[in-house]
């Protein structure tokens, strides 16, 4: 049974007021477990009308549970997405703050800048005639649910743990490279964490980015001219901690990186 207005609002407030205060809250099912991935969505995009009401600005959007088989581990069928915006963004080389965040994660990501609007539904190939460009990227994700206790609704709901990302410094157009099967290495403190491939991201990224539009189809909406657009992980995320120094090296984009401080 769909929740009503009113709860949805309230919901909205509890993960948008998580994020903005890095407080952790009980997950959201645990107090609703009718909650779906319709109501999630809805509770996701109030809280984004809540950031934009304080002056932040949708960039683009990130894509999450990209492995085939991790959705085939948890029973779904498609990827899930959320909303980036313009305070979460970052300069190849910045820092987070520990103490601003609750669980922080970082990953290794493909991103996109999207050249015109794209609306699905579209192919894979279809969709890459609107990338301009891609470049390798470092996502910080960060649940903002209590003990790291959530199910797929909760994660959808938090806006897919989106927190902060950042952008390599060398972006190449798309023809210019086969983004299918570009090797990934992750280091943390020098020390190389995961080793993997782009082909890991929902077997090749642009599925995952034609996945997107026509996702976001089914709502009457569309990705937006200018948008970056984060495609998934390519590995498994890694804690991070103070004092920290993040690394990605793609084959073909170069290096990206991330400090943490307290």
């Amino acid at each position: 049974m769909a929740l009503d207005a009113k709860k949805l609002e309230k919901l909205a407030a509890r993960v948008d007021d998580a994020a903005l205060e890095n407080q952790a809250i009980t997950k959201l099912t645990a107090e609703f477990p009718e909650l779906d991935f319709e109501d999630a969505y809805k509770i996701q995009r109030l809280s984004m009308a809540r950031r934009h009401e304080r002056g932040d600005v949708l960039v683009g959007m990130k894509m999450g549970l990209t492995s085939v088989a991790k959705m085939k581990q948890v029973g779904v069928h498609q990827p899930i997405y959320g909303h980036l915006t313009e305070t979460m963004m970052l300069s190849d080389g910045e820092s987070i703050s520990r103490a601003e965040h609750i669980h922080p994660r970082a990953e290794p990501e493909l991103a996109f800048l999207i050249s015109d609007h794209l609306r699905g539904p579209v192919t894979p190939a279809q969709a890459m005639l609107y990338v301009e460009g891609v470049c390798a990227a470092i996502e910080v994700i960060d649940s903002r649910f209590e003990n790291f206790e959530f199910k797929l609704p909760d994660v959808v709901a938090d806006n897919a743990s989106s927190s902060r990302f950042v952008l390599g410094s060398k972006m190449v157009r798309p023809e210019e490279l086969d983004i299918g099967n570009l090797g990934v290495v992750f280091e943390v403190n020098g020390e190389v964490k995961q080793v993997g491939s782009t082909a890991a991201i929902y077997e090749h990224p642009a599925r995952s980015l034609a996945a997107l539009a026509n996702m976001l189809a089914e709502h009457d909406e569309e990705i937006e001219a200018g948008s970056i657009v984060l495609a998934g992980a390519a590995t498994a995320a890694e804690f991070v901690h103070p004092g920290d120094h993040v690394c990605l090296r793609m084959d073909g984009l170069g290096e990206v990186r991330l400090f943490v401080v307290e």
